[in-house]
């Protein structure tokens, strides 16, 4: 799918967080879009997508003069209160053009000059491990995560092709976790995987969060059957693997080689 990339100038970089994040004090996204354009995406219902008459995932607007900006908007945030950061709750911040763009990049480099109170980093990217130099400036204020649906590529394939590869994403947790800065391996959402699932996170991470479409997607799985991700599941014979007690199946996977205080569920897992 070729991309439709335009610079813009944002009015603002910080939002207030509210809903599913409201334990934040702000919400961060480097871009507007993203390139991944996974089927069961919650942004493909919201106002952002929904305006857009381009299909989502085939256009990302560049948030330019992004870190001079963010670096004002945080001073102003901090005489307010803690400045707690999620970056990012619509887009990756690490999709393939960040590798060209580093907006994200600019934004921890004014996050190491001026430290929000926690950083949370929300992606399923390789491209994270680039900036290992900036978390370990962070690193008692930042947890980073990475989203592995699920262990099967060919699982992730059926889901979201355009993602990065389970394997790769394995790695950089691996990375991640080798250099000592806090990070968590997300399930979300829960995805058809192997029996072999949590013992392979469990060698690499010591917390894991475990979400579904039912908890997570902002509307108690309405969005999720609006996009008619139930479908997928039919077309590929992995129906007991959609519903709201699947998630479980997994949960009792995790529960066998983590310790109980290591596995987060939904919301819980993303608070600061």
């Amino acid at each position: 799918m070729k991309h439709t990339i335009t610079h813009k100038k944002p009015s603002k970089l910080l939002n207030p967080a509210t809903g599913y994040l409201t334990g934040y004090s702000h919400t961060l996204n480097p871009y507007t879009g993203c390139s991944y354009a996974c089927s069961y995406c919650y942004v493909r219902q919201m106002p952002v997508a929904l305006f857009r008459k381009e299909e989502w995932g085939s256009w990302i607007d560049v948030k330019t003069e992004a870190a001079a900006k963010l670096k004002k908007e945080l001073q102003s945030a901090r005489k307010k209160g803690p400045a707690t950061l999620f970056m990012s709750s619509s887009t990756d911040p690490y999709q393939p053009l960040e590798a060209q763009e580093k907006v994200t990049r600019g934004l921890l480099e004014t996050m190491v000059e001026q430290p929000p109170d926690f950083l949370f980093v929300q992606t399923r990217s390789p491209l994270v491990t680039r900036d290992l130099d900036l978390f370990q400036e962070l690193k008692d204020r930042i947890r980073i995560s990475i989203t592995v649906e699920t262990d099967r590529d060919d699982i992730r394939k059926l889901f979201s092709p355009k993602a990065p590869p389970i394997p790769a994403r394995l790695k950089a947790l691996q990375t991640i976790a080798d250099a000592g800065i806090p990070v968590q391996a997300t399930i979300a959402p829960v995805l058809p995987s192997s029996d072999n699932f949590a013992r392979t996170l469990a060698g690499i991470v010591d917390r894991v969060c475990l979400d579904d479409f039912f908890m997570g997607d902002g509307s108690g799985g309405k969005r999720t059957e609006r996009m008619r991700i139930r479908d997928i599941y039919t077309e590929h014979g992995l129906e007991d693997w959609y519903g709201r007690d699947a998630y479980l199946r997994v949960l009792h996977r995790l529960q066998a080689e983590f310790p109980p205080e290591r596995i987060y569920i939904s919301q819980q897992g993303f608070l600061p």
